[in-house]
């Protein structure tokens, strides 16, 4: 039988319960000139929503320089696991909350071009935020 000193018990601990999350990277790209819609819908609702669903926002970032500058949001999003992602994403989709203020802020058209996200992994050794 293995003995682990108590520091080596403690960095298993940690390791384990960082590893049961999951991270999100999102990258939105917006059509032409719609970037400022796309930011006021996610600041004045999305990202209550979101958490109303259990996900947890972590960081938003609009890139410095062009042409992302102009259309890009990139933001990660922190799940208690994948499954608890799918099961927050299914009931974001169907909330009327998240219905009314996205049909709202594309009265004057569509805001999103394309959406690419990864779920990740926080390395063993990275600093937790």
């Amino acid at each position: 039988m293995i003995k682990l000193a108590p520091y080596a018990l403690f960095a298993l601990a940690t390791v384990t319960i960082m590893n049961a999350e999951v991270y999100e990277l999102r990258t939105y790209t917006a059509l032409p000139g719609r970037l400022p819609a796309l930011e006021q819908r996610f600041k004045n609702h999305t990202l209550k929503i979101f958490e109303k669903h259990g996900m947890h926002n972590v960081m938003y970032w609009i890139p410095q320089d062009e042409p992302k500058k102009s259309n890009t949001l990139i933001y990660v999003l922190r799940h208690k696991s994948r499954d608890a992602a799918k099961a927050s994403w299914d009931a974001f989709r169907k909330d009327p909350d998240w219905i009314k203020a996205r049909d709202a802020s594309e009265a004057d058209g569509k805001i999103v071009e394309k959406v690419e996200f990864v779920f990740m992994d926080l390395a063993a050794w990275s600093p937790k935020h």
